[in-house]
């Protein structure tokens, strides 16, 4: 798991060694010239990463969610907006420590994508960085409220 903060050019020998790479949309257009503006360009932005050997690309959209992008498929997750932003720092990091996490524990990628962007998700409704990260029950909530209004739908 790579997340390339800040957002700088890389030596392309790196590219092959990571599983997944988690920028940002800067982030994502310093490494690939593809500039942002919406989650087709962040599919073209992946594309280059993935052809420089890149497992699986997931570039962060901010209040879009997150793309995750690999060689068998291209899935947008939308952020969970669980209230009013407060303030962003962190956000990013918090996802990427959820993505891991979810991973970790032996959740499919695309649902370690959705507990990624959940967490994220509550992380902007308050203040600070460390002190805005929600626990593993408040992101289950979130998850299983999202989950129920789906079904119900």
């Amino acid at each position: 798991m790579f997340n390339p903060a800040p957002a700088l050019p890389l030596d392309d020998d790196i590219f092959p060694l990571c599983d997944y790479i988690t920028p940002n949309e800067t982030e994502a257009t310093a490494l690939t010239g593809v500039p942002i503006a919406n989650a087709d360009d962040a599919r073209r932005a992946a594309g280059v990463l993935l052809a420089k050997g890149v497992g699986t690309v997931i570039v962060t959209l901010g209040e879009a969610g997150a793309l995750l992008h690999s060689a068998t498929q291209s899935v947008l997750v939308p952020a969970y907006h669980c209230g009013r932003v407060v303030e962003t720092a962190g956000a990013g990091d918090g996802f990427t420590g959820g993505f891991a996490a979810a991973l970790a524990r032996g959740d499919d990628p695309i649902a370690a994508l959705r507990f990624g962007c959940a967490l994220a998700g509550i992380s902007v409704t308050r203040p600070g960085t460390a002190p805005s990260m929600p626990t593993l029950d408040e992101v289950n909530r979130v998850l299983n409220q999202s989950a129920s209004a789906s079904q119900a739908s």
